[in-house]
């Protein structure tokens, strides 16, 4: 009979043991909501407010930042692929904290109106069992927006003074470097030279 008792016991304490040992995996922004108060341009690139992501479990854990949609909201979702988050994968230790910059590039075709989505970060796990991802917990914040009309040409110039403003003076460069070996082309084209010794 004591036998029986300090077995179950045992077997007892085994399975409480896990219960006390487990890790936990948190996640925290420190931006409740974005709001952004300039009217957006189409063809146009914005920096959004830097989103600060952080681990508040108790163990390491790698994470991602990704846009989602909640239902039943009246505003337009803007696509995933016109946001850009640097880095958009990163590992945290307990406590730390990431900042991840945020990029929204509008299209040039993209619709004037109120938009709305969730700037989220989550820490992502591998499956065991499946090999892929497996997301638990996840925060997020709450970005709105506002696209103006404008008209196909107010749009291509929107999208190229971004692009000369970023990239300035390489796409100067560039340019410079098309038009030499185009002129050397024409040139060569158009004129004959002999150069001779004597």
């Amino acid at each position: 009979m004591r036998k029986i008792i300090v077995m179950v016991g045992l077997i007892s304490l085994a399975l409480t043991i896990p219960l006390f040992v487990s890790a936990r995996v948190g996640v925290g922004v420190g931006a409740g909501k974005i709001q952004m108060t300039e009217q957006l341009k189409p063809g146009k690139t914005y920096e959004l407010p830097v989103l600060p992501i952080l681990n508040t479990g108790d163990e390491f854990s790698a994470y991602e930042a990704t846009v989602e949609y909640h239902e039943n909201i009246p505003q337009m979702w803007p696509k995933r692929e016109w946001f850009k988050f640097t880095p958009q994968t990163f590992e945290l230790e307990p406590g730390q904290v990431k900042n991840v910059k945020v990029e929204l590039s509008l299209p040039v075709n993209a619709k004037p109106g109120e938009y709305r989505a969730y700037l989220e970060g989550h820490p992502v796990k591998k499956s065991r069992a499946t090999g892929g991802a497996a997301v638990g917990v996840a925060a997020a914040a709450d970005l709105r927006f506002t696209v103006v009309p404008a008209n196909i040409l107010a749009a291509w110039y929107y999208k190229i003074t971004t692009f000369y403003s970023r990239y300035h003076p390489y796409d100067t460069i560039g340019l410079a470097l098309l038009a030499s070996a185009y002129l050397f082309y024409w040139v060569k084209k158009n004129f004959k030279f002999q150069i001779a010794k004597k």
